[in-house]
């Protein structure tokens, strides 16, 4: 049964204050070491926080019906979220990250107005914390979340980590290429793991053809998971290369 299972046990629910006590010299001294750009250490991801609490089936049940027990977890989860980013705000890091699956293979896990009703205020909270202190907000988000990618945008998302091969490229692109930079990726469900070189080369041109511009737009990144054939990473980075050189920025769109 997970944790809270039964809402007898919401207050005795402990928050992990342990969380907030960050080394903020150390983390300093290293980022002043580096000229890479460096990620927070924290993500807060509220919704599958819940799931972890409640159970999956559980947590539905609470978004469609409200319960007031789910706003209250909703709201202590929330304001430690808040209390941790704003901790590592103190911080040198480059940018905060927040995260939370909200995709599944063809569609958003719960309706886009329920979605923007519960969820958006929160990670709009986020964006502010990082931009108040001049700091870039990195998300994560798997599945087939295109319902949700202009909603992101309105809210600052600076960069989006998500399965781009779930859904349309081109559409994506149309609709919101130099507009949020696209954090990766590259098809991990059959490009990297069953797919062959030429198709890893194929993937990252179709993304370079619809997303990238010589100004930004895409962070080449892609994950490498257990399953995924090593070769076909380095047919990624490879292609990246060799389509983002400046000889062949004609082709690409202005």
């Amino acid at each position: 049964m997970p944790p809270l299972g039964d809402w007898s046990k919401l207050d005795r629910l402990r928050m992990p204050a342990e969380a907030l006590s960050i080394d903020i010299e150390r983390i300093n001294q290293f980022c002043t070491s580096t000229e890479k750009f460096v990620l927070a250490g924290c993500c807060p991801r509220p919704f599958e926080r819940m799931q972890f609490l409640r159970g999956s089936e559980n947590l539905y049940l609470d978004i469609a019906e409200d319960v007031s027990e789910f706003r209250q977890l909703l709201k202590t989860l929330h304001e430690f979220n808040c209390r941790e980013m704003e901790a590592w705000a103190q911080t040198h890091v480059d940018a905060l990250t927040i995260m939370d699956d909200w995709g599944s293979q063809r569609s958003l896990l719960i309706a886009p107005r329920t979605w923007r009703l519960l969820f958006k205020p929160l990670y709009a909270e986020y964006v502010q914390i990082a931009h108040g202190v001049g700091k870039k907000i990195f998300m994560h988000s798997d599945g087939h979340i295109f319902e949700i990618y202009e909603d992101l945008i309105e809210i600052g998302i600076d960069a989006i980590n998500s399965q781009l091969f779930c859904m349309d490229i081109e559409d994506i692109g149309q609709r919101f290429a130099g507009r949020m930079t696209f954090w990766g990726e590259i098809d991990r469900q059959w490009v990297l793991p069953f797919g062959t070189p030429t198709d890893a080369r194929a993937a990252v041109k179709r993304v370079v053809d619809n997303l990238y511009s010589p100004r930004g737009g895409v962070i080449a990144q892609l994950e490498v998971g257990a399953a995924a054939k090593i070769e076909n990473a380095h047919a990624v980075f490879e292609a990246w290369h060799e389509l983002t050189s400046a000889a062949q920025f004609t082709h690409l769109r202005e």
